[in-house]
């Protein structure tokens, strides 16, 4: 059966949304794993009922079904060659929660996030709580048997789930409390192996979890299904237990030698009851440190022990850990920031501490916690006798073990190190008593391994189980029962032939993206990804686009860079440069964009809009030669028809021209003594609101500057490279670089997109020069200078590329330093330049502003915000004036 006829075939089941196309089969090809499975299509059901439907279908046709949440499994356990059921988008609530019972009743898509606010309003909260939780479902953490690291204090998943709705493989929708005469067989069959061989220590995942199901353990068939990765039944609802979340916490900092040290006094510890004992080297401390800028302090040592209790006396813990030295928290943000150490860590792990890019595949490995600093001493020998490296960390406390390892896969021999590594991984752990997988499942990467670790008769076992709820082995085939070979359908690495207009390489830039998902959350403080949040559709995620574009440069995408599905994929990209810094693993989606576009219309007619808006310097220098004449027109009886013509949608007003240019302006006033300072006259300041220049020479000035403007006719090339236009922006950013880089004194610039293309895109560019410019905010804190602003509040909205690249501290530590009260609203307005302009965008636009933006100013005293097209959109949709940061500070002089 091919795609085309299975997705017939479900809609005539009333599975309405479902998509077979090559682009949706991309953006599904992969999870956060090293494997890349096409399925044949994707289904979106709004209803149980339709997740039921569509499994009865697969079964009918013999078609493998896989299901999916977050997509952010690492062992290759949610992706599948037939149908991908993804829960995320519409089965994602929280039906019901009982405060006196500490139960609630979720759907299998809810993200744990939303679970977690959920019964928070109750004083409670889910106790499993992997890093991934800003985008994890509960339907997926079933799947795995998710913990985290306060699994120590509550429990994994399979300890904290009652009850499930479930359809198993063959068509049966049951109550996991319903009778299963069968599986009540296979037990019998198999007490010996289930009493000797699982249930050993609280981290034993790999395999199926089949002590649960034990006369002495009450056959419990929800605890026995979390964990088996969506092999033996769809999951349909939970019921799941809630903790009473803590008042009160303390966090004891321990510092070790070095991690194996750190481990060895892990036991010492466990008898104080800690909610969690968290293990960190200091490679990866390091890196946090390189990649973030800094870190908070840590006690001496190279290896540290995080330790969380809430009764406990730190003092008897410390003097139970034989720790170099200690720190003791109980202030919760100073807390938070040394989690974050921990959280952000489990990101940037994807890179080696030499720079070589990181894989999973031996991820989660645990052993019993007092056998774990052996293990890891034996472990780091077998990961350098392989000439390998990896940052290791974890769930000490638990004995498990996190490592993303730098296999060769650009090498010929790269596959082989991969085999044999996880094979003597594989031998190395199971002499330990331990278990491949601690968490996160076995999957792909280590199903096939699993009759190192289990005798034949609890292989037999766990395929009699299958047996029972998937005889035609129609869920998830090729993991854990009968696996696929670890190494058979990797995914492709990059090969470098694809050269960037930025001087990058290509192919190797868009490999970036390791499917974590990150840019599925909505994670405050960061703006990745706007466009995702505003749809829920995994194609208009970085990691949706990122799996296309994979695609098209490995060949297997027909269409190249003219791909019709290239230009779905990346047609709600705002270029809002969020994921450069928000994602883990650095990637940049705007770049990528630009030079899509510049590789599709090189040579070619280009869309009207590129025209009008990529060229919008110079019609605004056209324009403002009678202004008066232009404004006439863009509002008048001619806006409508030009806007049509312009590729502009008809809703969106357009930006009245200034009657006097900045540059009129400032040429008609005296020069003011001082040191010399160079301001940067951006396109919008210049044409649009002159009284941004006006305000910021004001403020200059008082602070003891003389202001000097940048050369006439310069241009940071911004919109050229929105629209990929980067041949043009090549030339008309070196000619402004070439002019800047002569100036001999400071350069501030007052719009943040322009300023942003001087510190990222020009550096990229135009290599063979570089030129430093400030923003407002960094050059008067640096100086010295922030003015009053005594009894000011305001709400104020960071641009998304000073988000991205300068960073928002210097504004809020100057505007504190002047006595503001300022919150600041993170995520994008919507606008994002020319993108909420153009024709097909404007709901998308006003949805991401009234997520957040809309909301935070409703009543706001003052509205902040340094870039021109932010200012644009409050003006339109929430009819309020914002004002730049040099506005606010001129009124106050």
């Amino acid at each position: 059966m091919d795609g085309g006829e299975l997705v017939a075939a479900l809609r005539r089941a009333d599975v309405d949304e479902v998509d077979g196309s090559p682009r949706r089969r991309a953006e599904y090809s992969s999870d956060a794993s090293l494997y890349r499975v096409p399925p044949l299509a994707v289904a979106f059901p709004r209803s149980v009922d339709e997740a039921v439907a569509a499994l009865e279908v697969c079964r009918t046709y013999g078609v493998p079904v896989t299901s999916r949440g977050g997509g952010t499994s690492i062992a290759g356990n949610a992706v599948g060659t037939g149908l991908v059921v993804d829960f995320s988008r519409h089965l994602g609530a929280v039906t019901s929660i009982d405060p006196a019972g500490r139960t609630a009743v979720v759907e299998p898509g809810v993200v744990l996030d939303t679970l977690q606010r959920a019964a928070n309003r109750h004083g409670l909260r889910f106790g499993p709580d992997p890093s991934s939780h800003s985008r994890c479902t509960l339907g997926g953490m079933i799947g795995n048997n998710a913990c985290g690291s306060r699994a120590l204090g509550y429990g994994r998943t399979a300890d904290n789930v009652v009850a499930m709705d479930i359809v198993t493989g063959a068509g049966r929708r049951m109550s996991t409390s319903d009778p299963l005469p069968a599986l009540n067989e296979v037990v019998n069959a198999h007490l010996g192996v289930i009493r000797t061989e699982l249930g050993r220590f609280s981290r034993q995942v790999s395999g199926y979890s089949l002590e649960h199901l034990l006369p002495e353990n009450g056959f419990n068939m929800a605890r026995m299904l979390v964990g088996t990765e969506g092999t033996c039944a769809m999951v349909l609802g939970a019921t799941v237990n809630l903790v009473v979340a803590p008042a009160k916490t303390t966090l004891i900092v321990l510092g070790y030698p070095d991690m194996a040290t750190s481990a060895d006094a892990v036991p010492a510890l466990l008898p104080h009851r800690p909610i969690a004992v968290e293990g960190l080297d200091a490679r990866i401390v390091d890196v946090v440190r390189s990649r973030r800028g800094t870190v908070p302090d840590l006690p001496d040592g190279r290896g540290w022990l995080f330790v969380e209790v809430t009764d406990a006396d730190p003092a008897r813990v410390i003097a139970d850990s034989a720790a170099l030295d200690s720190m003791v928290v109980t202030d919760p943000g100073h807390a938070s920031a040394l989690w974050r150490i921990r959280e952000e860590g489990a990101g940037l792990s994807s890179q080696s501490v030499q720079g070589h890019r990181a894989y999973s595949g031996w991820e989660d490995a645990a052993v019993p916690p007092e056998r774990l600093g052996e293990y890891l001493r034996d472990f780091e020998r077998l990961m350098s006798d392989n000439n390998l490296a990896s940052m290791p960390y974890g769930h000490f406390g638990d004995g498990c073990v996190h490592a993303r390892i730098d296999f060769p896969f650009h090498e010929r021999q790269g596959k082989r190190v991969f085999r044999r590594f996880l094979t003597d991984a594989a031998k190395l752990v199971a002499s330990y008593g331990g278990s491949m997988s601690g968490e996160h499942g076995d999957g792909r990467a280590r199903g096939e391994l699993l009759p190192l670790m289990y005798s034949t008769r609890a292989i037999a076992a766990f395929a009699a189980v299958k047996a029972v709820f998937d005889p035609g082995e129609v869920l998830n085939p090729g993991v854990a029962v009968r696996p696929r070979p670890l190494d058979a359908d990797l995914r492709p690495g990059p090969r470098p032939v694809l050269k960037l207009a930025y001087g990058n390489d290509f192919a190797s830039e868009i490999h970036r993206c390791n499917g974590v998902g990150k840019c599925r959350a909505d994670t405050p403080g960061t703006v990745m990804c706007p466009s995702y949040l505003a749809t829920l559709d995994e194609k208009d995620s970085t990691r949706g686009r990122a799996r296309v574009l994979q695609e098209m440069v490995n060949g297997t995408l027909p269409g190249g860079w003219r791909a019709p599905e290239l230009k779905e994929s990346l047609d709600l990209c705002l270029s809002c440069k969020g994921c450069s810094v928000d994602c883990p693993t650095g990637v940049d989606m705007a770049a990528y964009k630009a030079e899509v576009l510049h590789r599709a219309y090189k040579g070619r007619l280009r869309p009207p809009a590129h025209y009008a808006l990529g060229w919008l310097p110079r019609w605004a220098r056209l324009a403002s030669r009678n202004p008066g004449l232009a404004n006439r027109i863009l509002s008048g009886p001619l806006a409508g028809p030009l806007k049509r013509m312009a590729g502009i949608d008809r809703r969106r007003p357009l930006p009245a021209f200034a009657n006097q240019t900045f540059r009129q302006w400032f040429a008609q006033r005296p020069a003011h003594p001082g040191q010399p300072v160079v301001l940067w006259v951006d396109t919008f300041t210049e044409h649009f609101t002159p009284e941004v220049g006006k305000a910021a020479v004001a403020v200059l000035e008082a602070a003891g500057f003389e202001v000097r403007l940048s050369a006439k006719g310069l241009c940071c090339g911004l919109t050229w490279i929105s629209t990929g236009q980067l041949t043009a922006a090549r030339r008309i950013v070196n000619r402004s670089v070439k002019s800047l880089s002569q100036e001999g004194v400071p350069i501030v610039g007052l719009e943040p997109s322009c300023t942003a293309v001087f510190r990222s895109d020009a550096r990229d560019l135009v290599r063979t020069r570089k030129v430093d410019v400030h923003t407002l905010a960094e050059f008067l804190t640096d100086n010295g200078w922030a003015g009053r602003l005594d009894h000011v509040e305001a709400v104020a909205q960071p641009h998304c590329h000073q988000h991205a690249v300068m960073g928002w501290d210097k504004d809020a530590q100057l505007l504190a330093q002047a006595g503001a009260n300022v919150q600041s609203v993170s995520g994008c307005c919507g606008m994002a330049g020319n993108f909420g302009v153009e024709k097909g965008h404007y709901d998308v636009s006003v949805s991401i502003a009234r997520s957040k933006l809309l909301p935070a100013v409703r009543n706001a005293e003052e509205i902040l915000a340094d870039g021109f097209s932010c200012r644009t959109q409050l003006d339109h949709l929430a009819g309020r004036r914002a004002k730049h940061l040099a506005e606010l500070l001129a009124e106050h002089l």
